[in-house]
């Protein structure tokens, strides 16, 4: 009896000093993640404090003019004269419609695959959507220049010219005509909309993967539908992550830069119409940093990338926060 009671001692210390050992290996990772988490907040931080010292002669000579949609200064780099706005509602409205027409899009794809898709037909789909989202914006770019512009964009522009373009109030957004190249925002826009979507369905489908299979068999075996059962189940679980999807989109949107710097003309003076060329905030910083007349010229460039962090960050962080909103809600239920 005593050999055993000496046996399981034995046991016990050495699960003891085990147990030691795993928790000292565990405050190392713990360590070792917060230090990654703490170097990816330092270099943001490092990020914003570069671009905002080098801002400070364009942010010192124009002040809030320089973003404002009312001022009265135009882009113009032989007179050292600079107003952002243009490029600011070039990205903003570009981003927004590339939304607006990717988001169902991309969800009913992820449906689709996730839900409706035969095995034969499910594999091959997946390996052309995830090789979409990986697809260089450069080769977005020059086949929209050869063929996506003048074969798609311009009829597109051209029929909203025609319909939305006459009616009173619209006509400030969709005025035309639109150039015979397609060369637009609208063509930025559509570009955009192509390159999201295989991220957003991508991200979507494997949130509805990971919902687990009993929830769609005890939906079925309630008399839903398989629609129902999508609509009712899969969609509500996952709502969580089809925002979280849909601001990974938005990010790709907002910041892209070589795609609509090929497509939407380079322009600040094509006004609020969609259907004119203009510029993005990283489309005017690509196509004019190399070339900056004066320092005051690449100062207000880097003011310009400065506005663009601090945007990207205010619009993920509401992102985030509906996101939490969505996953109390969903909780509560």
């Amino acid at each position: 009896m005593s050999n055993t009671q000496s046996l399981f001692q034995q046991k016990n210390d050495l699960r003891h000093r085990l147990g030691r050992f795993t928790n000292h290996g565990d405050r190392f990772w713990v360590a070792a993640l917060f230090g990654s988490s703490l170097l990816i907040l330092i270099l943001v931080l490092m990020i914003g404090w570069e671009v905002w010292a080098l801002s400070a002669p364009s942010r010192h000579a124009f002040g809030w003019a320089f973003i404002s949609p009312w001022a009265k200064a135009a882009w113009n780099p032989a007179l050292d004269r600079f107003n952002a706005w243009p490029a600011i509602y070039g990205s903003l409205v570009t981003s927004a419609i590339a939304l607006v027409l990717a988001v169902p899009f991309s969800i009913a794809v992820a449906i689709f695959l996730a839900e409706l898709a035969p095995p034969l037909l499910r594999t091959p789909l997946n390996y052309m959507v995830e090789m979409l989202a990986a697809v260089p914006s450069v080769i977005y770019g020059l086949w929209g220049i050869y063929l996506f512009l003048p074969k798609v964009v311009h009829p597109i522009g051209a029929a909203l010219q025609n319909t939305l373009g006459v009616i009173p109030g619209l006509s400030t957004f969709f005025g035309g005509p639109i150039p015979a190249s397609g060369i637009s925002k609208l063509a930025a826009a559509l570009i955009l909309t192509i390159m999201v979507t295989p991220t957003i369905a991508a991200v979507t489908r494997d949130v509805l993967l990971a919902i687990p299979r009993s929830q769609r068999e005890a939906s079925l075996a309630l008399g839903a539908t398989q629609w129902e059962t999508i609509w009712k189940v899969l969609l509500p679980m996952g709502l969580s992550g089809i925002l979280g999807a849909v601001i990974l989109g938005f990010g790709r949107a907002i910041g892209e830069t070589m795609a609509v710097t090929m497509v939407i003309g380079n322009t600040s003076g094509g006004g609020y119409s969609v259907l004119k060329p203009g510029y993005t905030m990283a489309s005017i910083i690509a196509n004019e940093f190399a070339e900056a007349v004066s320092d005051l010229h690449s100062s207000a460039l880097i003011e310009i990338a400065l506005v663009l962090f601090v945007v990207t960050i205010i619009l993920n962080a509401i992102s985030r926060w509906l996101v939490m909103r969505v996953q109390r809600k969903t909780m509560g239920r």
